[in-house]
C-alpha cells in the first residue's frame, strides 16, 4: 500500500477512536469541581489540610479526575445555605463535600459516614450524663454552639440563659478549637458540640471525656442529634449522584481512615 494510503487509514483510524473513546477520555480529563471553605479547619482550607480536602481528593481520584476548587466562606452573612446559593446552585462548581442526607436544597448521595454531637467534659468531673435529660446538666456551665439542634434542645429545657454560645460556625476564622479551650480554663463545665468539628484537636486534651448525645423525643418535636452525612450535587444531577454513591460503595475504608485520621467519631446506634 502506497505512503500515502497508509497515512490516509491512520488518519480515519485515529478519528474513528477518537469518536468512540472521545466523551469518555474527556469526562476523565475533566476536574471534579468542589465547593469548600478556604479557611474552617478540620474541615477544610486552601492548603488542603481538612479532613473534607482528603475526602475531595480520595473521590476524585476514584473516578479518575483531579480536583479543581470554588473557594467561598459558609461562615458568611447568609451562612451555609448563602454558601450553597452562591456556589453550588450559580453552578460555579458541582459537587460539596458534606450535607445531612436527605437535605432538602440540595440531592445527596448515599452517606459516607454517620456521627453525633457529643458532650465533652474533664474526666475528672465524673459526671454522670447521658442525654440532654441528664439531672446535672441543670447544675453545671454548659457550653454550646449556636444556630445548632444543641441550642433549640438546651432551651426548650429551659438551660439557655445559664449557657455559653459560641459563634464559631458563624464567625470566620475562629476555630473549634477555642469551644475547648474554654472547656480547659474551667469557663464552662460541658460543651456539648458536632463531634467532627473538634476531632482533629482532641489530641491537645488528654483530660477530656465524650459521650455521645442520643436523638431524643422527650419534650416536644424529635431531636435529632446524630446525622449521617452525604456528598451533595445540585438538584436533578442524578448522573454526577450515581458516580459518586459508586465512588462511596467501592473506597468505603478509604473514606473511613481518613475520617479516623482526623478524629472523627463514627457513631453506631
Amino acid at each position: 500500500m502506497p505512503v500515502s494510503k497508509i497515512l490516509y487509514a491512520g488518519v480515519v483510524l485515529a478519528m474513528a477512536l477518537a469518536g468512540l473513546g472521545g466523551s469518555a477520555l474527556s469526562a476523565q480529563r475533566t476536574p471534579l469541581r468542589v465547593c469548600a471553605d478556604p479557611d474552617y479547619l478540620p474541615f477544610s482550607n486552601r492548603a488542603g489540610e481538612g479532613f473534607e480536602n482528603k475526602i475531595a481528593v480520595a473521590v476524585a481520584k476514584g473516578l479518575g479526575q483531579t480536583v479543581q476548587y470554588t473557594w467561598a466562606n459558609t461562615r458568611a452573612r447568609g451562612g451555609f445555605p448563602e454558601f450553597l446559593a452562591l456556589t453550588l446552585d450559580a453552578k460555579k462548581c458541582d459537587v460539596v463535600m458534606g450535607l445531612p442526607y436527605g437535605n432538602r436544597e440540595e440531592l445527596t448521595t448515599q452517606p459516607y459516614y454517620v456521627s453525633s454531637y457529643v458532650f465533652v467534659f474533664k474526666k475528672s468531673k465524673n459526671y454522670d450524663i447521658k442525654s440532654m435529660d441528664s439531672p446535672i446538666l441543670q447544675k453545671i456551665k454548659i457550653g454550646l454552639e449556636g444556630d445548632t439542634p444543641v441550642e433549640d434542645g438546651v432551651k426548650i429545657r429551659g438551660m439557655l440563659t445559664r449557657a455559653t454560645v459560641f459563634d464559631v460556625g458563624s464567625t470566620s476564622g475562629e476555630s473549634p478549637a477555642t469551644m475547648l479551650d474554654a472547656l480547659e480554663k474551667g469557663q464552662i463545665d460541658v460543651l456539648i458540640t458536632w463531634e467532627p468539628a473538634i476531632g482533629r484537636f482532641l489530641t491537645r486534651y488528654r483530660d477530656l471525656d465524650l459521650v455521645a448525645v442520643p436523638n431524643a423525643r422527650t419534650l416536644g418535636a424529635p431531636e435529632q442529634y446524630v446525622f449521617p452525612i452525604s456528598m451533595a450535587v445540585r438538584q436533578g444531577d442524578e448522573a454526577l449522584k450515581k458516580r459518586l454513591d459508586q465512588v462511596i460503595l467501592d473506597h468505603q475504608s478509604a473514606l473511613t481512615a481518613i475520617l479516623t485520621q482526623y478524629g472523627v467519631k463514627l457513631y453506631t446506634p
